[in-house]
């Protein structure tokens, strides 16, 4: 099927998606929702993972789980290709994640990550900093999951970029494990480089884009944790980033 082809029936679906379904899902998303379940599951959490799914599917992209997500506290470490990696983990499970500022004014997603409960970042900020970490340790020590991207920003799919340990600080003190996953685009991790969000490129431009690919897998692997270590963060941020690496370039 032609770019053209596939922009003539997913265009639609996602302004419908727009349209009718965000407003929908917001309101379904408000602090009334967290008194609600369904199967087990809070209903603004239900609601977060079924609009990712869905959304996925308007893309194109189909998910394959490999491994179990830790339920309660617990660090989810993965690696960033693209603005749609906090969509493709959504779909597996709720995690409140960490994330720079600008994505809250980002259209279709901002609002949506905003009320799954992200904490937002300004770079640059030490300010900043210091109350990410604290929200981090405040939701791990309330029994929550957060989930990081430690590369800090999106690469090209070519490699794993250096994990800044850092982040990892709020999971050693809470005394939590990290969670390794591995997310990779197209069988074996051929479309790494195709969905990745360039540094040159706009929210807009990625989005419309992505939209014209033809359809693929994601892989989302949830590996060993890595327990809180003694040695402290650094040493945790080496194993995540290794066991990632590993998965990524498995057969």
């Amino acid at each position: 099927m032609s770019r053209f082809l596939r922009y003539c029936y997913r265009a639609p679906l996602l302004l419908l998606h727009i349209v009718i379904g965000l407003p929908l899902i917001l309101v379904l998303m408000g602090a009334w929702a967290a008194r609600f379940h369904i199967g087990g599951e809070r209903l603004d959490h239900w609601v977060a993972g079924a609009w990712s799914r869905i959304l996925l599917r308007i893309f194109g992209l189909r998910t394959r789980r490999f491994g179990t997500p830790l339920p309660g506290a617990v660090l989810f470490v993965a690696n960033h290709i693209s603005w749609i990696d906090i969509i493709v983990l959504h779909s597996q499970c709720w995690m409140g994640f960490v994330a720079k500022a600008e994505i809250e004014r980002w259209p279709l997603v901002g609002g949506v990550v905003t009320r799954a409960g992200t904490i937002y970042h300004h770079r640059g900020s030490n300010d900043s900093l210091h109350g990410v970490m604290h929200q981090m340790l405040q939701r791990l020590q309330a029994g929550l999951p957060v989930a990081v991207f430690p590369e800090g920003r999106t690469h090209s799919g070519e490699a794993v970029g250096v994990f800044h340990a850092r982040i990892f600080q709020p999971a050693v003190l809470a005394g939590v494990p990290a969670q390794p996953v591995a997310l990779r685009f197209g069988r074996r991790g051929e479309a790494q480089t195709v969905m990745a969000f360039g540094a040159r490129e706009s929210f807009v431009g990625n989005l419309l884009r992505v939209l014209g690919e033809p359809a693929r897998e994601v892989e989302v692997h949830f590996l060993e944790p890595v327990p809180p270590s003694e040695d402290g963060r650094r040493k945790m941020a080496d194993l995540c980033r290794r066991r990632i690496v590993e998965a990524m370039t498995a057969a």
